[in-house]
């Protein structure tokens, strides 16, 4: 699952605010028919459009031939930015979502790190600290705990990645401040 504690949606728009000074219209990827993006959208997404005063049109894409649709009205909308929230319908469609969002002109902030090669900026939970800890439930399970007793945990380790290639054709200029967090730059 892609559920990450804490004000997420807010944390990618101050990233993202970093990165394209003044953005004020963000636009939100989201696919309906995930559970968590409904969750995200109408919980954490209007909270955060209030807190930091941005607005945030959601465009979605439930299939492939959706996401040019939803790329093309994030423009049209005239968004500085646009957050890709993920699932399998984007990893699977990872090389085109970064392509469009070049297309587009559109500063993306994706969430799982192999949209690193190519995209502008993936800021999400660390997905090999995550298989190892499923790995430690998988050895309780195969020693005789009950799923049901063992806790929920949400992921704790992120990771900031910052592509300097797609900055530079996008025009922005990535501040050193976000540089100093980011746990790795690609030149």
């Amino acid at each position: 699952a892609s559920w990450v504690p804490g004000d997420w949606t807010a944390k990618q728009i101050q990233i993202l605010q970093e990165l394209v000074p003044g953005a004020s219209k963000i636009a939100l990827l989201v696919n309906p028919s995930n559970p968590m993006h409904r969750l995200m959208v109408a919980e954490e997404a209007p909270s955060a459009a209030r807190k930091l005063g941005v607005a945030l049109p959601i465009v979605e894409a439930t299939a492939d031939e959706e996401l040019d649709i939803a790329f093309a009205s994030a423009a049209a909308q005239h968004a500085d930015a646009i957050i890709v929230f993920g699932d399998v319908l984007i990893i699977r469609q990872a090389p085109r979502v970064i392509a469009l969002a070049a297309k587009h002109h559109l500063p993306a902030m994706h969430f799982f790190r192999q949209f690193a090669d190519g995209g502008l900026v993936v800021y999400g939970p660390d997905i090999f600290d995550l298989l190892r800890r499923a790995g430690g439930y998988v050895d309780k399970i195969l020693k005789g705990i009950k799923p049901p007793e063992l806790p929920v945990e949400q992921p704790t380790r992120f990771e900031l990645v910052i592509n300097m290639k797609t900055a530079r054709a996008l025009g922005l200029t990535v501040p050193p401040s976000l540089l100093i967090r980011a746990d790795e730059v690609i030149e």
